[in-house]
């Protein structure tokens, strides 16, 4: 049976639903987006990006177009929704972003940056940059990856192991105190029952995992799916035999991995290793 479309004809995603209540709105006025640009004193291009659905703006921004047009509170909801789906996530992660929230357990491998269900604030926002994020699309996408860290809290939060490789714990910010920071989140992390932590080190030598990184994410009916990230792209693999190899090699990798409890105190010494103040 076809789904049933909305009865206003409007999209059911939040991100384009927000998008295409700007462009209407602003129609309805008659007003160019140059022109709403000079009366609300905002470039007038990052409201063509909104209305694209480019970027979502912040809060502030938000508020004064609904004070502009007379809609008090229904473009910030609006906002509020766009920000918390799950599509505001690039395209080529939103099957796995699916996935990932009802997955009852997962594994994962990390070649050279930490997953980001353990990332801070700071730690997401330098490497984001680094991919070339910038501006408001940079703090969304910031924002979008502190809500995936609620995966792993309270009682109900599936079980979580992570190998990574000393690379990663090798790689810090150039935010000294953001770095100190990660690496004192990974050491409450470690902690949680439902965490395991392994660090790989440098001594364990050549792998079968050294191309990429992996999440493997176990889903209701039993079924495993592997999700592999290098630099340029992701990939998600659903047929059980590429999934079955690559849960052979992360099996030989996590035998050359430390212990959870080895793996801590390898956390807390590269800590100790960083100065307290930042000016150092």
């Amino acid at each position: 049976m076809p789904t049933r479309r909305a009865v206003t004809g409007r999209s059911r995603e939040p991100r384009a639903r927000f998008a295409e209540e700007l462009r209407l709105l602003r129609t309805q006025r008659g007003h160019s987006l140059r022109q709403l640009g000079e009366r609300l004193g905002w470039d007038w291009s990052l409201f063509g990006k909104m209305e694209k659905g480019e970027t979502l703006g912040g809060p502030e921004v938000v508020q004064a177009l609904d004070q502009h047009y007379g809609t008090p509170g229904l473009l910030l909801a609006l906002w509020e929704l766009a920000v918390s789906d799950k599509t505001q996530f690039r395209e080529r992660y939103r099957q796995y972003m699916a996935l990932e929230a009802e997955a009852t357990s997962l594994w994962h491998f990390a070649v050279s940056v930490l997953p980001g269900l353990l990332q801070t604030p700071g730690y997401a926002r330098e490497v984001l940059a680094a991919g070339g994020l910038k501006g408001e699309e940079l703090e969304q996408q910031v924002e979008a990856r502190m809500g995936r860290r609620e995966l792993l809290e309270g009682e109900d939060a599936p079980p979580f192991r992570t190998i990574l490789s000393e690379a990663v714990l090798r790689t810090p910010l150039r935010d000294v105190g953001e770095w100190r920071g990660q690496l004192e989140y990974l050491g409450e992390v470690a902690e949680r029952a439902n965490v395991t932590l392994h660090v790989l080190p440098f001594s364990a030598g050549p792998h079968g995992l050294m191309g990429a990184a992996v999440m493997f994410l176990r889903l209701p009916e039993g079924r495993t799916v592997a999700y592999v990230e290098n630099g340029y792209r992701g990939e998600l693999i659903g047929e059980t035999a590429p999934v079955e190899q690559m849960q052979l090699k992360y099996d030989a990798v996590r035998d050359l991995a430390l212990s959870p409890a080895e793996s801590r105190k390898v956390v807390l010494r590269i800590l100790e290793e960083v100065p307290c103040d930042p000016a150092i």
